[in-house]
């Protein structure tokens, strides 16, 4: 059965290397026949603030981008998020789509008594493609992939999904045309691989 892929772009331009490797997996996934949707976060229409978190007992209205954005989640098996790392973390932007859509409810659901949530997103994986300005080295000695660690074991497994993935390219900044066309064509083959 073929794979259902939601390629989310979590750069606030769609002229952007992020926006590259997003199109390099996609050619990969659907050369293996998976049928992939791209979700552009920059183009929907939402507040990106979580205004008084969950403290009022209801999340806030959805805009319809954010609902038709759950739905995509919910129809895919495997999620690739490309994002660039700026100020050690993803866009203001793709944080707060994270804020604004993995809700209780959805992503997630707490039980009195237990100190764990129900995850809601199980039977899913993850790809997330980071670009830095970071050496890789750098990134994984001096900083220990601390991002990395929140996303898997704080936000992205929290809900349910796994396996989580990290590709990371660095650093941008002083990367050759050769060594993008390397990186676009190893995500190629990440997508045929459907991973």
């Amino acid at each position: 059965m073929a794979k259902n892929i939601l390629l989310i772009l979590g750069h606030p331009s769609e002229n952007s290397f992020c926006n590259a490797l997003l199109d390099a997996y996609r050619n990969g996934a659907e050369s293996a026949g998976a049928h992939c949707q791209t979700l552009y976060v920059s183009q929907l229409n939402f507040d990106v603030n979580l205004a008084d978190g969950y403290k009022t007992g209801e999340a806030m209205q959805l805009e319809k981008d954010l609902v038709a954005s759950q739905q995509l989640i919910r129809w895919a098996d495997h999620v690739v998020m490309a994002y660039p790392n700026w100020w050690g973390f993803m866009p203001a932007v793709t944080k707060g789509f994270i804020d604004r859509i993995f809700l209780p409810g959805f992503a997630f659901k707490h039980h009195s008594g237990k100190i764990f949530p129900d995850k809601l997103l199980t039977g899913k994986s993850m790809r997330l493609l980071v670009t830095m300005d970071t050496p890789k080295w750098w990134f994984y000695l001096i900083y220990r992939a601390s991002q990395y660690q929140i996303l898997k074991n704080i936000v992205f497994g929290y809900v349910g999904f796994n396996p989580i993935r990290f590709s990371t390219f660095g650093f941008i900044r002083k990367s050759t045309d050769k060594l993008r066309k390397l990186w676009l064509s190893k995500v190629q083959q990440l997508g045929k691989q459907l991973k």
